[in-house]
């Protein structure tokens, strides 16, 4: 399954990326190409605001597409104008924020995923409006679990 990414979109739902930092675009970039390596997958990461706009080839690579939003317009439009496009929607997944975007998607048969929950798959790490994870357990637990049931079992 090919994933349509907006970019901006999960940059602002990692918890270790800035959309102030001027190597957020390249940095969730090679987030992603690993992580399409990892699971065989493709992507399209689209952007808002790139000068000149349209596909950014010192970005591309590999399994991952990077797309820049053309002056006048916006990452939506551009991840709209995508799935209307999908030849076989039914096998894309599309990453964003915008309500209208994962309507959209759902609409035409594709799965929607909202970014912070992509941000979590993405990364392991829980988002800011996620909960903590659980405690941690202790260093002596392990040993006390194979005191109790018993070693090599």
């Amino acid at each position: 399954m090919p994933l349509l990414i907006d970019g901006h979109n999960l940059i602002g739902r990692m918890p270790d990326l800035c959309l102030d930092d001027p190597d957020d675009e390249a940095e969730l970039v090679r987030r992603v190409r690993r992580y399409c390596w990892r699971r065989r997958r493709r992507a399209t990461i689209v952007f808002d605001a790139g000068l000149p706009g349209g596909p950014a080839p010192h970005l591309s690579g590999g399994p991952v597409q990077v797309i820049f939003a053309p002056a006048g317009s916006d990452a939506d439009t551009i991840l709209l104008r995508h799935i209307r496009r999908a030849r076989d929607p039914r096998g894309l997944v599309v990453v964003s924020s915008d309500g209208a975007v994962r309507r959209a998607a759902r609409e035409r048969g594709a799965r929607a995923v909202p970014s912070k929950d992509f941000a979590v798959e993405l990364t392991g790490a829980p988002t800011a409006d996620q909960p903590p994870p659980e405690k941690p357990e202790q260093a002596g637990d392990v040993e006390e679990w194979l005191r109790l049931f018993g070693r090599g079992r």
